[in-house]
């Protein structure tokens, strides 16, 4: 893992709280389970029951991501807070 990468990543989420226009829900999705991603690695528990919307929702885009290494999850996250940037 990178100190740039790491930088870059850190940067990126700082960034993410001040983009001109908030994301619609798919997109809000991948930047949390991008997230998810490069900080813990692959979902861990069961999958939230149906009552749990969002939570389902949520990890079920993080399990998307199973097998991504946390390094290729910091550097989509990356791209993908730049994109959203403009």
């Amino acid at each position: 893992m990178s100190a740039d990468l790491n930088a870059a990543f850190d940067d990126a989420v700082a960034r993410s709280k001040n983009l001109p226009a908030r994301p619609d829900n798919p997109t809000l999705l991948k930047i949390y389970a991008l997230y998810k991603q490069a900080t813990q690695g692959d979902v861990d528990g069961a999958r939230p029951g149906f009552s749990d919307v969002v939570g389902r929702a949520k990890w079920d885009a993080w399990n998307r991501l199973k097998g991504t290494h946390s390094d290729a999850a910091r550097q989509q996250y990356i791209d993908l807070i730049a994109a959203l940037e403009g």
